[in-house]
């Protein structure tokens, strides 16, 4: 089958543009048509004289019935001269697909469904091709990588304390990826139309894909290329922009549970790797996960190199060449290694994790939320010596169900159900284990919690013992309230892993389930009262927190939906799935003014009121890099000093300034 361009041009009085047809004569009245003008790829069909089939599944005729009016006009004999293989380049985005009537948004008719179905069955039995039977769907086709790339998003990068910290986030962040995309999703418009999802991910992951057939796990393709990674023909099972394939964190104990459980438990996706990679890092003494996580990286090639910088990099004393390969893998969580110092003034700059998925906002108070909540959550991860861990396929499903239509309140995702660590077994479930967050989300009652939890009232009275040298010597040792078992966290020892995670709403996630999961917004409010956070900052970070709240429980719509009914709303939309000129000028327009402050917009951010932006008095005041005198600093620091926060810490610890 060859894959042609045709442009729409009706000639004739009061024509603007061609209906799709399901089969001959069966016009699609409520699809997204093309206008004269646009160009439609797809291929005659021999059992259909007369009719192009069309990526996306419908047909188009090449001209009227009686033959005197031609409707496509080729432009092109093929797709890409280039793509030996005719495959559809870019993204195939779903095309959302509402109903006739206002404030039906999420609308499907039956109908459609059916004909779809059948549209399936239909090209199916077209082609032995299975690659084209993919194409089966009213779909927004974008066959650029300029589409994906394109796009904006919140990135934050982390540094951690040492590189085993900096893996044990990369981990936990993997998990929170594709919650926190739900939670931030605000793409729902492709191409001037209205996509049948929220998040940017898949478009971006499919823009960049460039594997070939066989890597795909499809017949033909070209020869094996020994110039290419893996000779073009090794199995991978992702775009080189998706989700992570292995967690990272070895373990901190010489016991190799652990290790094992992450290796063999919830490393359960295949990652494909260059076995002569990995050998090298064994054999240089690199661990088996992080072997794994970087040869994983090099069964690419990459995608960019630039001139003077492949023969005269030194790679003993430069990391170029691992940097090109590394920045073109991009995942949903990257571990970053320090980058070599030059000199001894060189900024030092250490072992990082950079979380990439959530997408940006309409507000700077919304990226402040986001950006806020996402660091607090790496401080209670580790400061409470939280587990997050659930298997990577089920982390793969989320990413999947992140991408629906209001997938922040419809979706359910997979999660942890006891993230402290367990103190006994490690099934999760049922009458054996008792959560060590029970005791507080019951209000530290007495009888609440079948078992002993590691606040209850007689592990704190067997730890005071322990530390009056009384008590049981064979019991869980404590060291500064801190049990065995959290200073190896999440290193619990326990068994089988099948129910330690659920379903969950993002309500659910985010403010707690029953007695045993206390949610992620009391755990962070804990942490700042953990660290006794003073007033005026405790007062935005609860704005922040209680923004997100409302989000999570759909008090709050996300941006996403916003800009879904701002189109639907519109006077000009035609209930086509279209985005006009009108509507884009009016959305961009509004979206501008109320990121500015000049326009309310409650149904987002509720009550927050956003104060008005210039740029007019933007520059009033100048970075000043005047020294000045001792008396002056002296000042500055008697006043900062002042501060709750700043007096704790003197307490704690006597700091001397000499100037």
């Amino acid at each position: 089958i060859t894959l042609q361009k045709w442009r729409v041009d009706v000639d004739c009085e009061g024509c603007l543009g061609l209906f799709y047809r399901s089969a001959p004569g069966v016009i699609v009245a409520d699809a997204d048509w093309p206008r004269n003008g646009d160009v439609v790829v797809g291929t005659e069909v021999s059992d259909m004289p007369g009719y192009v089939r069309l990526q996306n599944g419908y047909y188009l005729p090449i001209a009227s019935d009686d033959g005197k009016i031609t409707f496509l006009h080729e432009v092109s004999t093929t797709t890409h001269a280039n793509n030996k293989q005719n495959k559809a380049l870019g993204s195939e985005t779903p095309l959302f697909r509402g109903g006739s009537q206002r404030g039906s948004i999420d609308a499907t008719t039956t109908q459609l469904s059916d004909l779809k179905l059948e549209l399936e069955k239909a090209v199916s039995s077209l082609s032995n091709d299975e690659a084209q039977a993919f194409n089966v769907r009213p779909a927004i086709h974008m066959d650029a990588m300029a589409f994906g790339m394109g796009m904006c998003c919140l990135q934050i990068t982390f540094q951690a304390t040492d590189m085993d910290e900096s893996r044990f986030l990369f981990d936990q962040l993997a998990v929170m990826a594709p919650i926190m995309m739900a939670l931030t999703a605000s793409t729902p418009v492709l191409r001037g139309r209205i996509a049948d999802t929220d998040a940017r991910w898949g478009i971006i992951s499919e823009c960049v894909d460039d594997r070939r057939p066989a890597e795909r796990g499809r017949e033909g393709g070209p020869e094996p290329d020994p110039e290419v990674a893996g000779k073009g023909y090794r199995r991978l099972y992702k775009s080189r922009y998706d989700s992570i394939s292995t967690y990272l964190f070895q373990g901190k104990t010489e016991e190799n549970h652990m290790s094992n459980r992450i290796l063999n438990m919830y490393n359960d996706i295949p990652v494909p790797i260059d076995e002569d990679k990995y050998e090298q890092l064994r054999n240089a003494g690199i661990d088996p996960l992080l072997s794994q996580h970087i040869a994983h990286i090099f069964v690419r090639d990459p995608l960019v190199i630039f001139e003077g910088a492949v023969e005269e990099v030194d790679d003993e004393t430069q990391t170029e060449h691992f940097e090109s390969i590394q920045s073109t893998n991009w995942q949903s969580v990257r571990w970053k290694p320090p980058p070599p110092r030059t000199g001894p003034n060189d900024p030092h700059i250490g072992w990082r994790t950079e979380f990439r998925s959530m997408e940006i906002q309409l507000t700077d108070f919304e990226n402040a939320a986001f950006t806020t909540f996402i660091t607090l959550l790496t401080r209670v991860i580790l400061t409470f010596d939280l587990n997050l861990y659930i298997p990577l396929s089920r982390v793969d499903a989320n990413m999947q169900r992140a991408h629906g239509r209001n997938a922040v309140v419809k979706g359910k995702f997979f999660f942890r159900r006891h993230m402290a660590p367990l103190e006994k077994g490690d099934d999760g479930f049922g009458e054996t284990y008792s959560s060590m967050f029970s005791t507080s989300v019951n209000g530290g009652k007495k009888g609440d919690s079948k078992m002993t939890t590691l606040y209850s009232e007689s592990n704190l009275a067997g730890m005071d013992s322990r530390r009056n040298g009384s008590g049981d010597s064979d019991s869980e040792m404590f060291e500064e309230g801190v049990s065995e078992k959290r200073r190896v966290a999440p290193n619990a020892s326990g068994g089988a892993e099948e129910n330690s995670y659920e379903e969950m709403t993002m309500a659910e996630i985010m403010t707690g389930k029953g007695d045993y999961f206390p949610g992620l917004i009391p755990l962070v409010y804990a942490y700042l009262d953990h660290i006794q956070c003073d007033s005026l900052t405790m007062e935005r970070m609860t704005s922040y927190l209680d923004f997100i709240e409302k989000r999570a429980t759909g008090q709050l719509i996300t941006p996403a939906t916003w800009i879904r009914n701002f189109i639907r709303d519109h006077e000009d939309y035609k209930f086509d799935s279209v985005v006009s000129d009108s509507i884009a000028y009016d959305l961009m327009v509004a979206c501008k003014e109320i990121g500015e402050g000049k326009r309310a917009c409650p149904e987002v951010l509720g009550n927050v009121e956003i104060k008005p932006i210039s740029a007019g008095d933007a520059y009033v005041k100048k970075l000043d890099s005047k020294r000045v005198n001792n008396g002056y600093i002296s000042s500055l620091l008697e006043r900062y000093s002042a501060r709750k926060t700043f007096g704790a810490t003197q307490a704690d610890e006597a700091v001397e300034y000499q100037i």
